[in-house]
């Protein structure tokens, strides 16, 4: 057990976002950390045995010990209802469809299709880093008083006013607002309800208005000035994700990094079309083709196209892969984790003269 987290223990209080799918590594995670922010891992589709290794290789690598910060980050959803057999090969015939050229092969998936959270916290309990946070929802009770009483700060994420309340009630430690900026999940408790689509701004001012917790603002920022001006409308820290996408330590495939630094023209949008849950990310040739298809929910249409995904990782093809970036992406600065660090404490402190 360990003092619980603050915000007042970072040196800048800037946090790496979690991003599932291998692009927090030991090596990202662990030089942010050194660098006086808060690493973080996406082990959304981890396996126990992925976080267990990722945790100890982290805390080796680590070099400003004992003053480690590491967040682990999970999903938290109801078990997807499979929906009827016409829905199902209709969705297997249009995405069959579009990948007939490629020579991927798709089926329907089967059960189990994610990891099972409880044992995929048994590590967290093992290792107990600093931080614990949910995505798309509120964990069981009993997972917030068990991370609680071995000294783990807890946040979730929130995309209005009605979810941070709720977070709130829950005796949670702090609330991530995502703003409609944000690259990757959409963290809405209930993805077929009304998104208000708030910009981080916009959603940060108003959650300040009605909550006793911290709040953490992502979406959008990229640099020190961004940090300056969101803390300044009411925000403890900031999160960036795509900031560290392209930073010589991320896990980012070279297509992931070649459309972050190089297809601005693209722009980005959100899509159904990978996961079954709405995700933001540049908009390529695969989100375009399957624009108004049928997409079985998630997380089986994230198991359906997770083979074309891997043929598209082998072949350096970032068309057939989810390029999960925010709106700002075109501002990403390909550089290692500590200059890129140095630079945001710099512009940051400047900002505030």
């Amino acid at each position: 057990m360990h003092d619980m987290f603050k915000f007042s223990d970072l040196t800048i209080p800037v946090i790496q976002a979690p991003m599932a799918g291998g692009v927090n590594t030991p090596a990202l995670v662990s030089a942010v950390s050194d660098a006086g922010g808060l690493g973080s891992f996406g082990f959304a589709y981890s396996t126990p045995e992925k976080i267990d290794a990722d945790l100890k290789d982290t805390k080796a690598l680590i070099k400003k010990v004992p003053n480690t910060r590491i967040n682990a980050n999970f999903f938290v959803f109801k078990e997807p209802v499979m929906p009827a057999v016409s829905e199902q090969q209709k969705a297997l015939s249009d995405l069959k469809d579009v990948l007939d050229s490629l020579g991927v092969t798709v089926a329907i998936p089967k059960p189990p299709y994610i990891p099972d959270l409880q044992s995929m916290l048994e590590p967290i309990w093992v290792h107990q880093p600093e931080v614990l946070t949910f995505h798309f929802g509120l964990p069981p009770q009993q997972v917030i008083e068990k991370a609680h009483s071995l000294g783990i700060s807890v946040g979730v994420t929130a995309t209005s006013l009605e979810e941070a309340l709720m977070i709130q009630s829950a005796d949670v430690d702090f609330i991530v607002a995502q703003g409609i900026e944000a690259g990757g999940h959409r963290g809405i408790f209930d993805p077929q309800g009304v998104d208000q689509q708030l910009t981080l701004k916009d959603l940060v001012q108003e959650l300040a208005q009605h909550l006793q917790i911290p709040i953490v603002a992502a979406g959008g920022i990229m640099n020190g000035a961004d940090i300056h001006g969101i803390i300044r409308v009411g925000a403890s820290a900031a999160q960036l994700g795509t900031a560290f996408l392209v930073t010589a330590e991320a896990g980012s495939s070279p297509a992931h990094r070649r459309f972050v630094l190089t297809k601005h023209e693209l722009g980005t949008a959100f899509t159904r079309a990978f996961s079954g849950r709405p995700a933001q990310g540049v908009k390529n040739k695969y989100m375009s083709l399957m624009e108004g298809k049928t997409y079985l929910p998630f997380p089986l249409q994230n198991n359906m196209t997770a083979a074309m995904r891997q043929w598209a990782a082998k072949h350096d093809e970032g068309d057939y892969q989810n390029l999960w970036a925010g709106t700002e992406y075109a501002r990403a600065r390909a550089m290692s984790v500590s200059d890129l660090m140095t630079t945001l404490s710099n512009e940051y402190q400047s900002a505030g003269k």
